[in-house]
Parts: C-alpha cells; structure tokens; sequence
C-alpha cells in the first residue's frame, strides 16, 4: 500500500516533530514536506506534490486560514486540515468559508486525527465535534431559503449522521442500507437544499432546524 504523502506546517517545532513521528509512526502515512508557516509551506508545495496538508491556524508570516485562501485563490483543490489548540466556534466559521476541508483540535488522539486524515482523502469534511446548539450559535451564514421539499425522518436521520461527520460506508453500518443507497439519498438531500458538497447541506440543514 502506497503511503498517504502528507505537508504539515506548525510554528511550534516540538508540536511539529511530535506530530511528525506521530504520523510516520503510521505505514498508511508518510510526512514528506514540514514547514513552520504558511508561506513556508506554499513554497514547498511548488517543489514537491502532496496528497494532504495538515496546518496550523495559528503562525506567523502567513497564518493557517490565509494559506488556505491563498491555495484556494489559485484554484488548488488539495485537501487541507486545520489544526488548532482551542476550542473556536468563530475560527470555525472562518475555516468553513475559506475553504478548509477539516478542522481539528490538537489534543485528538492518534486514531482520531488519522480517522480525519482518511476521511478528508476521501471527500468528506471532518470538523472538530460540537453540540448542533453550538455550531448554529457561532456559524453564522446567511440563512437559506426554505426548503420547499419535506425530509421524512429517515433524511433527517441521515442529515445527524453527516454532520457527524461519518462517511457513507458508516452512515450504512449505523441505518443498515447499502453503501450505494446512502450514496444515492445523499444526493437526493444534496438536490433537495440546493447544497453544493455535504458540508454545505449540513450547514443550511442546520440553519433551517432540520437538525
């Protein structure tokens, strides 16, 4: 199995080793670009591919969210994890609108940030788990129309699985459907709230007390 090739970018240089041989420890993943802010890492990234970046919000010369924005404004899709020390529904908000594919707090555990880390190579979104309660407090977008379908309580069900953030595989494990039916009614939901990604239906399912 090839290994997964991974850019981190941390400031702090014990964070930084500590989460390399975390990483390396794991034959799935293989760090092969470090760097200790986000310009750092954007010049790195012009001289060798990756497959993720994990980066840290906060860092001086250029931040975590303006990295993102950066890379974004160039039209590079490569998935992007945030990682940060505290617990911000505000710096959440600006994640999501910069276009990050993850937000992480970085006391996870082992299993839990290589979960991230697959899930995100995947497609999904992964952000640091919150009650609903307090994403629809501090994530705050513009309210979306409402939708003019109804969700039986299946989708809805299906909707509180996606914001916990489980891939279509678990999401069938936990309703005992096929994988390529939760496939199938994820788009449903997807057309349903006009949502362009998971994460945006999550967002407007939430906005629109859906769940």
């Amino acid at each position: 199995m090839t290994a997964l090739r991974l850019a981190l970018a941390d400031d702090q240089a014990l964070v930084r080793r500590g989460l390399v041989a975390m990483l390396d420890a794991d034959p799935r993943f293989e760090v092969v670009i470090e760097a200790q802010d986000g310009q750092e890492l954007l010049e790195h990234l012009l001289e060798r591919p990756v497959d993720l970046v994990l980066c840290d919000i906060r860092m001086p010369v250029l931040d975590g969210l303006g990295f993102v924005q950066r890379l974004r404004a160039g039209a590079n899709p490569l998935p992007v994890i945030l990682l940060t020390t505290f617990d911000d529904g505000d710096v959440m908000e600006r994640a999501i609108r910069a276009g990050a594919n993850g937000y992480l707090l970085k006391d996870a555990d082992p299993e839990e940030l290589a979960d991230a880390i697959l899930k995100v190579r995947d497609g999904e979104k992964v952000w640091a788990p919150q009650p609903l309660a307090r994403v629809r407090e501090h994530v705050n977008l513009p309210p979306p129309e409402s939708p003019t379908e109804s969700f039986d309580d299946r989708e809805r069900a299906l909707l509180r699985l996606m914001a916990a953030g489980l891939s279509n595989r678990e999401i069938g494990e936990r309703l005992h459907l096929a994988e390529g039916t939760v496939k199938n009614r994820v788009s449903v939901i997807l057309g349903k709230l006009q949502a362009r990604d998971r994460t945006q239906a999550v967002l407007k399912a939430i906005t629109n007390g859906l769940i």
